[in-house]
């Protein structure tokens, strides 16, 4: 069953196209209307959209004349500064190919990712770990660009590469995630299919600046629509959000569950008049933390469900709220069907969501992997690999995932690709890494290894600190006598799930 009537269907994004001109143009916002605010408790940093305008267009002058063309790839090493989205917009003006990674990736993660991206640069703050590239740009240098002459803005076919993410496959490697400029405009289905976004709207999103849900929700789409982004100063606790939201009059908050969680924890939350709901994506929100919130706030949280492949695609919104337990519904324009082996199901049954092939949020593929790419669709229909229920409403419950695929705050992890890196580990002898929840509504990453003695579970995390971004490290490393294995000598991650949790959350 289709769940987008054919008079719903998203229009076509128009051409020609540049993905930065759009965010910074289409919204009609004056040069003096404030963008960007990045709030703490004493001070604010504060950007104007002609200010904004200038700086991306005077960066993409910059890059150009560093020798680079249209249709090379940058590799972005940035920290949580305004740097990051100034110069991710300013390669895409240029028509450069922006790849935002991690901060918290390794320089071993960052050099693995070299030979199949071939970056012509790196944008490179120098406390962010990174790798040798053909031309280093420093942040120095990022910044004195701003100054230069604006660049024309490169049009072109809005189906040509825009960017690329990076993504944990199921085959343990991270997968090169490539979007095209158009990606951009299907974000619009997302303004009233699961924010509500208004050009008065100031939206506050908890999360770094490095961070693509930050990049996407919090500065991207209300820029898109002419409203006014905030951001919290670095190292801002969620304690300390509470009052951020009301002296900023923000009207809109985003963060991941583990944000709203840490925050609900403060004895009181003050009097919000101005903030109309919350957002949230990334993990699954646990009932118990909405309620609270919303006992706390009179808000709503609106839940979105999404993946690197085709960012946010299923919620609930204030005009269609997600009924209890469910993620929502396909949002206005989206082709969404639920997938079983004879194609797509009818109301009341279960089956993969799938995603049809029409989207234009949907990925070009990745990279330089076509039998990947090709493995993941069905005829038409690209199958996200996640098992839902969808009801006669078009309601959408998630039923769990079809491989071991983990969820560390927001972030896909592979098991294989933490396993492959402490098995090398010193003293052990069999590695299985898997999510367990050890209360309701938290989970974490679970080490579960053999040897012959159990081992400094300190020293394990500094192994773990040392080859994996802080996000893949596991929180609990548990010894076991040995690791369950099925007929065929595939280790069977569920039951280690399984066996923990039934002893320790009886």
């Amino acid at each position: 069953m289709d769940l987008t009537a054919e008079n719903d269907r998203f229009p076509p994004c128009p051409a020609p196209f540049n993905m930065a001109e759009y965010v910074l143009t289409s919204g009609g916002a004056a040069a003096d209307k404030t963008a960007l605010m990045i709030v703490s408790g004493t001070d604010v940093e504060e950007w104007n959209y002609g200010r904004l305008r200038s700086a991306v267009r005077g960066t993409a002058t910059g890059l150009l004349q560093l020798g680079l063309v249209p249709g090379d790839r940058v590799l972005m090493r940035l920290g949580n500064t305004p740097d990051f989205p100034l110069a991710y917009l300013g390669a895409l003006a240029a028509g450069l190919v922006p790849v935002p990674t991690a901060a918290a990736l390794t320089e071993a993660e960052v050099a693995k990712m070299s030979p199949m991206l071939k970056p012509a640069a790196v944008l490179r703050d120098p406390d962010v770990a990174s790798a040798p590239a053909p031309l280093e740009v420093s942040l120095e240098r990022l910044r004195a660009m701003r100054d230069l002459p604006p660049a024309a803005w490169h049009r072109g076919d809005p189906n040509r590469l825009g960017y690329i993410i990076y993504t944990s496959g199921t085959s343990g490697k991270p997968s090169a995630v490539m979007h095209a400029h158009r990606a951009i405009w299907a974000r619009r289905m997302m303004f009233d299919g699961w924010y509500g976004l208004r050009a008065q709207d100031r939206l506050l999103h908890a999360g770094a600046f490095n961070w693509t849900y930050t990049l996407g929700t919090g500065l991207m789409d209300p820029w898109t629509c002419g409203a006014t982004a905030l951001i919290p100063e670095a190292g801002t606790a969620p304690s300390g959000l509470w009052q951020l939201l009301r002296d900023h009059d923000a009207t809109i908050f985003a963060a991941a569950p583990g944000v709203y969680r840490q925050m609900l924890k403060s004895d009181h939350a003050p009097v919000l008049p101005q903030l109309r709901h919350g957002l949230s994506a990334g993990e699954k929100m646990a009932d118990g933390v909405r309620g609270h919130w919303n006992a706390a706030t009179g808000t709503a949280i609106y839940e979105a469900f999404g993946m690197s492949e085709c960012s946010t695609f299923i919620s609930g919104c204030p005009d269609h709220p997600a009924s209890p337990g469910a993620l929502g519904r396909a949002q206005p324009g989206r082709r969404v069907c639920l997938m079983g082996d004879d194609g797509p199901v009818e109301a009341g049954q279960s089956g993969i969501i799938a995603i049809h092939n029409t989207d234009p949020g949907l990925m070009l593929g990745y990279l330089d992997a076509p039998d990947q790419t090709a493995s993941r669709y069905r005829g038409d229909w690209f199958l996200t690999g996640d098992q839902a229920h969808m009801d006669a409403d078009g309601q959408i419950t998630y039923l769990g995932r079809n491989d071991d695929m983990m969820n560390a705050g927001g972030f896909r992890v592979s098991p294989l690709e933490v396993e492959a890196a402490l098995a090398a580990a010193p003293g052990i002898t069999g590695i299985g890494v898997v999510e367990v929840t050890i209360k309701e509504g938290v989970s974490v990453i679970a080490a579960f290894y053999t040897a012959p003695a159990p081992l400094d579970h300190q020293a394990l995390d500094q192994y773990a600190k040392d080859n994996l971004a802080r996000y893949k490290q596991p929180r609990l490393y548990q010894h076991v006598p040995e690791l369950p294995m099925g007929a065929n000598g595939k280790l069977l991650r569920r039951a280690l799930r399984a066996d923990y949790e039934g002893k320790n959350n009886a």
